[in-house]
């Protein structure tokens, strides 16, 4: 049984969503992802004004009566959502939780996509696959993986990127558009640089279309001075105290979170993997849009 207050909020995402994705987004995701090529269709006489290239010469050949091969746009993509449920998804210090953002986020890419009648999948991640969701159309499968992303809690505690591409790979052998959605907290034995996934991103990038969806709050890069305070890190459970109010600590914690995101953002670049930044300080359809229309100047 789903509890009422799941459903109440897979409604408020929904006409949210919806909205954004009619007003916002209409003709823009269309116009951004393509699909496989050019498929076969049929083959018919030749008429005056036909392309001479597309000429069947098997068939004109045989029927005495010039045919020509017709093709049709094979505009189906599969759009696979990859979700970092870990526990510092967790965590917002302004407007949303990290994990909802994601929801958020998630939905309007899985309406715009059906909109297109395209399918759509799910993976959840932490330090391991936690679940998937095979894709499929419509707006009941949609709104399945919606209250998934609101209600479901992994069973791990971080944050393994590389395990998550490694199996998309294994379930998706067909192009798709892959939108990998975390704040790329990975532990320290993952190797926080990058480094850790950045072989598995650079084989799921050739196979797929993959976009890094990175969410960000404030305070994970610039610390308040707020005297001493006690600190958990999510995703270990390790607690420290920090003297907040030492103008040299709030600098080496800002340098250090600039370097963090400086060498992601390098590592994306160096991968051909197109990338948004979010933050739970600003609205996301902003940054949606500046993507898409990015896209699309690149497509033309």
């Amino acid at each position: 049984m789903i509890p009422k207050s799941i459903l109440d909020k897979v409604r408020r995402i929904e006409i949210v969503t919806n909205r954004l994705v009619t007003d916002v987004f209409a003709g823009q995701y269309h116009s951004v992802f393509k699909g496989r090529g050019m498929e076969f269709e049929e083959v018919r006489e030749y008429q005056p004004g036909d392309d001479v290239r597309t000429i069947d010469w098997n068939v004109t050949a045989r029927t005495g009566t010039p045919h020509i091969k017709k093709f049709v746009e094979e505009r189906e993509l599969t759009v696979m959502l990859l979700v970092d449920v870990s526990s510092s998804c967790k965590f917002a210090s302004v407007n949303q939780l990290k994990s909802r953002l994601a929801a958020e986020i998630a939905a309007v890419l899985a309406f715009a996509a059906i909109r297109n009648n395209d399918k759509i999948g799910l993976v959840f991640f932490t330090d391991k696959v936690e679940k998937f969701i095979p894709p499929r159309k419509g707006r009941t499968h949609v709104l399945r993986l919606i209250r998934e992303i609101l209600s479901f809690e992994g069973q791990g505690q971080g944050t393994n990127i590389a395990t998550a591409l490694e199996f998309l790979s294994k379930v998706t052998t067909r192009k798709a558009v892959c939108f990998l959605i975390s704040d790329f907290f990975e532990s320290e034995k993952n190797d926080t640089s990058g480094a850790g996934f950045s072989q598995a991103l650079s084989i799921a990038n050739r196979r797929h279309d993959v976009v890094a969806i990175t969410l960000n709050d404030p305070r994970e890069v610039e610390l308040p001075d707020c005297g001493l305070l006690q600190i958990k890190d999510a995703e270990t459970g390790a607690f420290v105290t920090v003297d907040t109010s030492d103008p040299g600590l709030r600098y080496d914690y800002a340098a250090h979170a600039t370097r963090r995101m400086d060498t992601r953002q390098r590592l994306f670049r160096s991968q051909n993997v197109d990338h948004i930044d979010i933050w739970t300080s600003v609205p996301f359809p902003d940054e949606l849009v500046k993507f898409f229309a990015m896209r699309r100047r690149r497509n033309r």
